[in-house]
């Protein structure tokens, strides 16, 4: 040290006498002060670092068990244990790769939410006035001799929100509820068959759909007593069987163009996919729109569209241009009709818009916070 001290000076006390040299200790003090300073931030910004770090992981990991929660009580579970599985999941070595679940509470059969209370969490969001919600209050401790900064200090800079002098805290919130949008598969459904099948027992039975027209009428309720069984929707492209369902934004929708009872080519393949997908073992949930009303006929007839309903097709029969396929036996022992053959199923909508009041099956989970 006595060395080097004497190599950092030499420059200046070249330049004369003793008075060059108390100069050159000055600059060498400064030196030195400074490097400390920047040591000094440089412990402050690996510190600030490493906490925003754990805040990101920890609330990552709030946000899946949040999204998780919902989705398992949508389809009517209610699993509280999948928050923990996130949490962990996506703590770091930074954290012993470990984080806690402080509390999961919102509605249905979840604990109800309890007022906050001083050193609660408070950045989560206000309880929702309607519909359904779940919170997730994760935490992960700090482990030990990974900061420098005191923790007083610490927490002063980031915010008691997030570090509470040996825990980085997060919290996220998701809700569920009605599907009001999808691209759905491109076939519409009256609203007094689905309530005729599934009438006592409205998921997992096995049931015939007969195409609208070929079924004798249902009797539904005032305004909905129409031709049973089902239809062809515009296609978004002809390439697909879709039909892009909004009904945040309108609940009236056109009729396909083909003629008759034909299927339109890109359905055939969608059926087709559907039921080999269930011979598989691997069955598909698609969203068939539910519809209360018609007007026109033909190319100009419309549906009025009132939600969504999950449905899995196992098999169709006497469809014009395909040939018998999957598990048909009920379509193929009510006669000549058109007819698909599948059951209701609930399903999560990968489109998140959610609202209204018809839950037939169509569902929609979301992050709110």
């Amino acid at each position: 040290m006595r060395n080097l001290m004497k190599w950092l000076t030499w420059p200046v006390r070249l330049l004369g006498g003793r008075s060059a040299e108390r100069g050159g200790i000055g600059v060498l003090v400064a030196v030195v002060l400074g490097g400390g300073v920047l040591l000094g931030m440089g412990a402050l910004a690996i510190d600030v670092g490493q906490i925003y770090q754990n805040r990101a992981e920890l609330q990552n990991g709030a946000d899946g068990g949040a999204l998780a929660v919902a989705k398992s009580c949508a389809l009517g579970s209610c699993d509280t244990g999948v928050a923990g599985n996130y949490a962990t999941a996506n703590a770091s070595a930074l954290t012993g790769n470990n984080a806690a679940v402080d509390l999961v509470c919102g509605t249905s059969t979840l604990p109800g939410c309890p007022a906050p209370v001083s050193g609660d969490m408070t950045d989560c969001p206000p309880i929702p006035s309607v519909g359904n919600f779940v919170d997730v209050h994760t935490s992960t401790k700090v482990a030990s001799g990974s900061t420098v900064l005191p923790p007083v200090f610490a927490e002063t800079l980031v915010g008691s929100t997030t570090f509470s002098g040996t825990h980085v805290k997060a919290c996220a919130q998701a809700e569920w509820g009605p599907a009001l949008q999808s691209n759905s598969l491109a076939l519409t459904l009256s609203f007094c068959v689905w309530e005729s099948l599934t009438s006592g027992s409205p998921f997992g039975t096995l049931v015939p759909i007969f195409i609208k027209g070929k079924a004798k009428p249902c009797a539904g309720p005032a305004g909905s007593n129409l031709p049973g069984g089902f239809d062809w929707l515009a296609l978004i492209n002809p390439s697909t069987c879709q039909a892009a369902i909004d009904l945040s934004v309108t609940n009236t929708y056109t009729s396909n163009n083909k003629p008759g009872n034909s299927v339109p080519p890109a359905c055939q393949t969608a059926l087709q996919n559907d039921v080999a997908s269930y011979l598989a073992g691997n069955p598909v949930t698609v969203f068939l729109p539910i519809f209360s009303a018609t007007s026109g006929t033909g190319v100009g007839g419309t549906y009025t569209i009132m939600g969504l309903a999950g449905f899995v097709i196992t098999g169709y029969a006497h469809l014009p241009g395909m040939s018998p396929a999957g598990n048909n036996s009920q379509c193929l022992g009510n006669g000549s009709d058109p007819c698909i053959e599948g059951y209701f199923k609930p399903g999560i909508d990968p489109v998140t818009s959610i609202g209204g009041s018809n839950n037939f099956g169509a569902l929609a989970v979301r992050l709110t916070g």
